[in-house]
């Protein structure tokens, strides 16, 4: 039986400035950085074969900085576009309220939250988890049905993908489904790719 951790990067600077950040490259803040570390320490009694990250500095930085407080530095590391966040297009860097009252919020709402109607120039949730799954399918989970333990630091939308084909949720219930900044989801599966236990890890 493997294991799968799946961790959303750490605070990044325009999470904090309440900006769409898709594919831009923003670094993580001090707030960030301390998440990730607790988010390691948390899995420190997990014994890590790989991890995967994008290939966006938010995501790298907060896999190292928790496999580094895990005391497991040298796990190697397989980053790829793939595991990117949505790409927001046309609304990336401008501020989620000035969007809401540029373009209106009912339609800001469906942008952000429906899963096949995507902002404009960007991806639906269904477009990221076509170019998510496949990597997922073909380059993670055989690992873990192979007995290994593997770590996931990505972004909320690419492993809102991750989490609809592991727990087999419709495009309807995984909507619902928040996955908050540098909080751990710890998944044990079995050999057929059944779920046998879910943690979500917490300090507090």
């Amino acid at each position: 039986m493997g294991k799968i951790v799946l961790l959303r990067h750490g605070e990044s600077q325009w999470n904090l400035e309440n900006r769409f950040t898709g594919w831009v490259d923003i670094p993580l803040t001090d707030k960030g950085r301390e998440e990730a570390r607790r988010a390691g320490e948390l899995c420190k009694d997990i014994r890590f074969d790989r991890g995967f990250t994008s290939v966006l500095i938010r995501a790298i930085e907060s896999l190292e900085i928790a496999l580094t407080a895990a005391g497991q530095p040298d796990v190697p590391i397989e980053k790829n576009q793939a595991l990117n966040e949505r790409m927001y297009g046309d609304l990336q860097g401008l501020n989620k309220e000035e969007t809401a009252k540029k373009f209106g919020a009912e339609q800001v709402h469906i942008w952000r939250r429906s899963y096949d109607v995507p902002p404009p120039g960007g991806e639906s949730l269904k477009d990221t988890a076509a170019r998510t799954l496949p990597y997922f399918q073909s380059r993670i989970l055989p690992l873990v049905l192979a007995g290994k333990n593997i770590f996931v630091c990505a972004h909320g939308n690419s492993l809102r993908s991750i989490v609809m084909s592991i727990e087999k949720l419709t495009p309807e219930q995984i909507l619902k489904v928040e996955l908050a900044t540098g909080v751990p989801i710890v998944y044990d599966i079995d050999a057929e790719g059944a779920v046998s236990s879910k943690s979500v890890l917490s300090a507090t």
